[in-house]
C-alpha cells in the first residue's frame, strides 16, 4: 500500500516591520502608512503605531520568494505594488482586498506612478521597459522602450500627457502619451539617476544621482491654443518664431545646480503635497529638507543678491571711473534683475538625521498644525521613525521597531508545552506567542546564538557569541543574570532529559554540564534561576553542535574537523566517530528512539547515520547551500531541514525520500523548531522574518509531489520558450519604440488552450445541429440531445464564456496567433531527422522553400515600405512646420472640412476658368491633402 503523509502549508509569518528593498508610502488620507514585509504589504496606523491590516497575495496565486519592491498611492483609496517577479497587483485600501494583477514586466518592478487623477499608472521594471496601465479598464495600453538600463523612476506631467522616465543609463526622456513617442532625451548626468520629482505646480522637476549636485529643470506646458509658456520663474515665452524648433520640442529646460551636503548618492527626491518643502534622501543616515520659496519671495531674494553684488562692485570701484563704464555696469544690472537662479527658490532647511541607514522616505499628504509638514523614515533596521519638520528644528515623533529584531534572527526555540517562542538575534531576545505572531517581551541581550526555554516557561538561557549565558526572567522580561561561562562563543546549548540540566559547546573546545536551580540569593528578597558547572570536557577542535539522546545514555559532539564525536553521558568515554563530511558539520539531531543521528554540513549534504554502530545509512544532497538546521519531528523518522538556499525541506528518514519543499523565505534560513505534537514548524531567517508552517489535514503523496515539481520546473522554462531564446536581441532606436503591454504567462497559455477547446466544442455542436436540421427535412424527427459539455448554452455564447473567463489583462496575449512561418520553422527544427529521411516529405519541403521565404520577404518589404513613408511624412512635418507633429494628427479633421468646402466650391465654379489662388497653404493642409 502506498504511504501517505500530511501536508505542511505556510500559515504565518512575522517579524518584519519594512523590507529593506521596497519604498514605503502613505496613503491618501494621510493617516496610514504602507510599509511592504517582504511579499506582504503592511498598513500602519500612525497615530496608534499598529498595524491594522495586511494586504497579502493569496497562496494559490503566490510564487516562491514574491518580494514587494515597490508600493504608490493613488488619490482614491486604490494602492500599486509591485513584484520582483515584474507583477503588479492593484489593492483596495478600505476593503483590504486584491483588485488585479497586471502582467507585463519580464524583471522586478522599480518604480510606479500615478497621475493625479489616479485613472493612469505608469511603470519601470529591471527589463528597461515602462508600461502604461489603464487602471479603470484594469488592461495595459502599450510599453514605451528606449532606455539601455533599470528605470528609477517616473513622473506625470502636463496633466498625465506626458511622462518622464529616469534611468541608470544616465538619460532622462520625456514621453508623449497621445503619440506614444520619445520627445526629448535629457543628458548631462554623469552617473546614473536614481529618483526625480516634480512640484505640484509643475514648475520645477528635480533630478538626483551619485553626482555631488541636484539638478533643476523648468517644466514647458502646452495650452490648447498651440501657445506655450515656460516657468521660468515667471518668464514667458511665445511661439513667435524666435526660437528654433529643436527648442518648441524641448519640455524640460535646464534651470540650474545646487551642491548638496552629503558624499553619499542620493536615493529618493521628494515634494510634498503642499509643494513648500523638497526632501533628498541619500543611501546614508541623513536627509536634507530644501525650503522651496514662492514666486515673489524667489524675486526679492534675487533682487537683494543683486544690490549686494552692485554694493561690492561700487566698493571696489576706483574713483575715476569713466561714464561709459558706469553706464554698461547699470544696463547689465538691470538686465540681471529678473534673473533667477536656483538657490534663490530652493533654500536648505534643516537636516534629518536618523540612527541607522535610510532606506525610504514618504512625506505625509496632510499638513500638521503645528509643524510645516510629517516625514516617515524607513530605515534599514527593520524600523519606522516619524519626524515632524519645523522651521527651526525636526523631532522624532514615534518610533515603530518592537515588533521585530533588528538584524537577523540566529535561533529559534519552542517551549516544552509550545505556548511560547523564544528568538535571538544581534542584540535582543524577543519572546513571542507561535500562534498569533504577537511580540510578548523583548529584551536586551548580547549576540545570542543558541537557547533554551527551561520547563515550567518561567526562565529561559540564550549562549552569545562573546561566551556568556544569559538568564532571562521570561515573566519580568528581564535579564536576571549574566554568567561567564566559556573563553570563546557558546555555538550550541542542549537540555538533558528528565534532569535540570544542560550542555554547552563552545569555540574554545570545550563541553560544559551544567544544572540549574532556583534559589533564594543572599541579600535578595525573591528566588531566581542559577545555574552551576559539573563537568568540563575538553575537545581536539572548536565544538559547533552538541546533541543529547532521548534516554540521555549518549551526547554527541560535532567539531570544526568535519567529524562527528558521540560519547557515552555518564562517563564521558568514547563510543563512536561519525566520519564522511567533506565540510564541518553545522547542525544535527537525534531521533526520539534513540536509532537515527541525522547530521548535516555545510557541504550541502544531509547524512543519516544509526546510532548502535555508527553506520551511514544515507547521504542525501538536501541544500544548493549549506544546511544549517536538522531536527526530527518527535516520536517519528521524518524531518526538517533548513538551508542558505532559502527553502525548509521535510524528509522521510527511513525512505530517504523528500516529501515537500516549503518556499517562503527571502534569505538564509539560519534556525528552526518543530512543537513536541509536530503540528507546526518554526523557522528563523536572515530576512528577519520569523515563520510558522502548520500541518494539515490534507494527504500527499511521493510520487503526486514528484511529478508536481516536474512540471513546476517546466512551467517555469515558458519564459526561455524557443522563440524568446533564439531570435537575437534587436537594438533600439535612440527615439524609442512603442510595444504592447502583456507578457506570455502560464495563464495566457491557458487561456488560449480553453478558448480554442470551446472553439471545438462549439463547432461540433453547430455541425450536430445542422445534421439534425438535415434529419428533420427528411421527416426522421428526432429529439436533439444538446452536448452537456456545453452546460445548456448555445455554441456563441459558450465560447463567449470562455473568453469572459479570462482576465481583460492577458486577453490580448491570450488571442495572438502565433506567425505560421515561426511555426512552420518549429516543425521543420523539430523533425528534421525524419523529414529529410522520408521520400514522400521532399516534394512537400521544396514547395516550402520555394514560398516561405519569398512570403515573408514580401511582407517585410510591405511592412518596412510603409514605415519608411510614414517616416518621411514625419521628417517633413518637423522641418516645415512650427507646429508638433501630433498638432497636426488634432487638425486633421478641421483640413479635411476645409478641403470638402473647398470641392464644393470647385463643382459649382467648373464652367468657370479656374483662377490660381494666391493664398499660401499652410504646411499642415499641404502634407495632410
Amino acid at each position: 500500500m502506498v504511504k501517505a503523509y500530511l501536508r505542511h502549508e505556510p500559515a504565518a509569518a512575522f517579524g518584519v516591520i519594512v523590507s529593506v528593498e521596497s519604498n514605503i508610502t502613505y496613503d491618501n488620507s494621510g493617516k496610514h502608512l504602507l510599509a511592504p514585509a517582504l511579499e506582504k504589504l503592511g498598513v500602519w496606523h500612525v497615530r496608534q503605531g499598529v498595524c491594522t491590516k495586511t494586504l497579502s497575495p493569496s497562496p494559490s496565486s503566490r510564487g516562491p520568494s514574491l518580494a514587494v519592491t515597490y508600493v504608490a498611492s493613488s488619490s482614491s483609496s486604490l494602492v500599486a505594488s509591485g513584484y520582483a517577479d515584474g507583477s503588479i497587483r492593484i489593492w483596495d485600501c478600505d476593503k483590504g482586498s486584491c483588485e488585479t494583477t497586471l502582467n507585463g514586466h519580464k524583471g522586478a518592478v522599480t518604480a510606479l506612478r500615478y497621475n493625479k487623477v489616479g485613472s493612469l499608472l505608469a511603470s519601470g521594471s529591471k527589463d528597461n521597459d515602462v508600461i502604461l496601465w489603464d487602471v479603470v479598464g484594469e488592461t495595459g495600453l502599450f510599453r514605451l522602450r528606449g532606455h539601455r538600463d533599470q528605470i528609477t523612476d517616473l513622473v506625470f506631467l502636463d496633466s498625465g500627457k506626458k511622462l518622464v522616465s529616469s534611468s541608470k543609463d544616465k538619460f532622462l526622456r520625456v514621453w508623449d502619451l497621445e503619440t506614444q513617442h520619445c520627445m526629448q532625451i535629457v543628458s548631462g548626468h554623469h552617473s546614473e539617476i536614481w529618483s526625480i520629482d516634480v512640484d505640484p505646480d509643475e514648475r520645477y522637476l528635480v533630478t538626483g544621482s551619485a553626482d555631488l549636485e541636484l539638478r533643476f529643470y523648468n517644466v514647458k506646458h502646452d495650452f490648447m491654443n498651440g501657445e506655450s509658456m515656460v516657468n521660468v520663474s515667471g518668464a514667458e515665452i511665445g511661439n513667435d518664431g524666435e526660437l528654433s524648433t529643436q527648442n518648441k520640442w524641448e519640455v524640460l529646460k535646464p534651470f540650474g545646480e545646487m551642491q548638496r551636503q552629503s558624499k553619499d548618492r542620493v536615493a529618493t527626491m521628494r515634494f510634498n503635497k503642499s509643494g513648500n518643502l523638497l526632501a533628498c534622501q541619500v543611501a546614508g543616515k541623513t536627509v536634507e529638507v530644501f525650503r522651496v520659496l514662492d514666486e515673489a519671495e524667489s524675486k526679492r531674494k534675487a533682487k537683494r543678491r543683486l544690490n549686494r553684488k552692485k554694493e561690492k562692485k561700487s566698493a571696489k570701484e576706483a574713483v575715476d571711473a569713466t561714464e561709459n563704464v558706469e553706464a554698461n555696469l547699470s544696463t547689465e544690472e538691470a538686465g540681471s534683475i529678473s534673473v533667477i537662479t536656483v538657490p534663490d527658490v530652493f533654500k536648505l532647511l534643516q537636516t534629518v538625521r536618523a540612527s541607522k541607514k535610510i532606506s525610504s522616505i514618504s512625506f505625509c499628504p496632510i499638513t500638521p498644525k503645528n509643524s510645516l509638514a510629517s516625514l516617515a523614515l524607513s530605515l534599514n533596521n527593520n524600523s519606522l521613525e516619524f519626524y515632524s519638520i519645523e522651521s527651526g528644528a525636526s523631532t522624532k515623533t514615534l518610533a515603530i521597531e518592537l515588533q521585530g529584531h533588528r538584524s537577523d534572527v540566529r535561533s529559534v526555540t519552542l517551549s516544552s508545552d509550545n505556548s511560547l517562542l523564544l528568538s535571538t538575534s544581534h542584540n535582543a531576545v524577543k519572546i513571542w506567542n507561535p500562534s498569533t505572531g504577537s511580540c510578548l517581551r523583548t529584551i536586551d541581550s548580547g549576540y545570542g546564538l543558541c537557547g533554551l526555554i527551561v520547563p515550567h516557561n518561567k526562565y529561559a538561557m540564550v549562549g552569545t557569541k562573546d561566551g556568556k549565558i544569559e538568564i532571562i526572567d521570561v515573566g519580568s522580561g528581564t535579564r536576571s543574570e549574566i554568567v561567564e561561562a566559556h573563553g570563546g562563543s557558546v555555538r550550541s546549548i542542549a537540555t538533558i532529559p528528565n534532569e535540570n540540566g544542560f550542555v554547552t559547546g563552545s569555540a574554545d573546545h570545550d563541553v560544559k554540564f551544567w544544572e540549574y536551580q532556583i534559589k533564594q540569593k543572599p541579600g535578595q528578597d525573591s528566588k531566581c534561576l542559577t545555574v552551576s558547572n559539573v563537568r568540563t570536557m575538553k575537545m581536539n577542535d572548536d565544538v559547533l553542535v552538541v546533541a543529547v539522546s532521548p534516554d540521555a545514555k549518549y551526547v554527541a559532539v560535532a567539531l570544526l574537523d568535519c567529524t562527528v564525536k558521540v560519547l557515552f553521558m555518564d562517563s564521558l568515554k568514547f563510543f563512536l566517530s561519525l566520519y564522511g563530511h567533506k565540510l564541518p558539520v553545522l547542525c544535527m539531531d537525534i531521533s526520539s528512539d534513540g536509532e537515527l543521528i541525522v547530521t548535516g554540513s555545510a557541504d550541502k549534504n544531509l547524512r543519516i547515520w544509526g546510532l548502535d554502530f555508527g553506520d551511514c545509512h544515507k547521504s542525501i544532497f538536501a541544500h544548493s547551500d549549506s544546511v544549517m538546521a536538522v531536527q526530527f519531528v518527535r516520536n517519528t523518522h521524518y524531518m526538517f531541514s533548513a538551508g542558505k538556499d532559502r527553502l525548509v525541506r521535510y524528509w522521510d528518514a527511513d525512505k530517504f525520500e523528500l516529501l515537500l519543499t516549503l518556499e517562503g523565505h527571502h534569505a538564509d534560513v539560519w534556525c528552526l523548531a518543530i512543537s513536541n505534537r509536530g503540528d507546526f514548524v518554526v523557522t528563523g531567517s536572515h530576512d528577519r522574518s520569523i515563520r510558522r508552517w502548520d500541518r494539515t489535514e490534507e494527504p500527499f503523496f511521493i510520487e503526486e509531489e514528484k511529478e508536481k515539481r516536474l512540471e513546476e520546473l517546466f512551467e517555469a522554462d515558458i519564459d526561455n520558450a524557443f522563440e524568446d531564446r533564439h531570435v537575437p536581441k534587436e537594438e533600439l532606436p535612440e527615439e524609442g519604440a512603442v510595444a504592447l503591454a502583456g507578457k506570455k504567462t502560464q495563464e495566457t497559455l491557458t487561456a488560449t488552450d480553453s478558448i480554442i477547446d470551446a472553439l471545438d466544442v462549439a463547432e461540433m455542436e453547430l455541425k450536430r445541429l445542422a445534421e439534425h436540421k438535415e434529419e428533420k427535412t427528411r421527416g426522421k424527427v428526432a429529439e436533439f440531445q444538446p452536448n452537456m459539455i456545453m452546460l445548456g448554452l448555445s455554441p456563441s455564447d459558450y465560447v463567449l464564456r470562455a473568453l469572459s473567463n479570462i482576465s481583460i489583462n492577458d486577453l490580448e496575449q491570450t488571442l495572438l496567433v502565433e506567425l505560421v512561418c515561426r511555426i512552420v520553422t518549429v516543425l521543420l527544427q523539430t523533425h528534421h531527422s525524419q523529414l529529410i529521411s522520408t521520400p514522400s516529405a521532399r516534394p512537400v519541403l521544396t514547395v516550402l522553400k520555394e514560398i516561405l521565404y519569398a512570403r515573408v520577404k514580401e511582407c517585410k518589404d510591405t511592412i518596412g515600405f510603409n514605415l519608411a513613408a510614414m517616416d518621411h511624412l514625419k521628417q517633413l512635418m518637423a522641418s516645415r512646420s512650427d507646429a508638433l507633429f501630433r498638432d497636426a494628427k488634432s487638425k486633421l479633421s478641421e483640413i479635411r472640412s476645409q478641403q470638402s468646402k473647398r470641392l464644393e466650391a470647385r463643382t459649382e465654379t467648373k464652367t468657370e476658368k479656374p483662377k490660381k489662388k494666391k493664398q499660401k497653404k499652410s504646411t499642415d493642409m499641404h502634407v495632410w491633402s
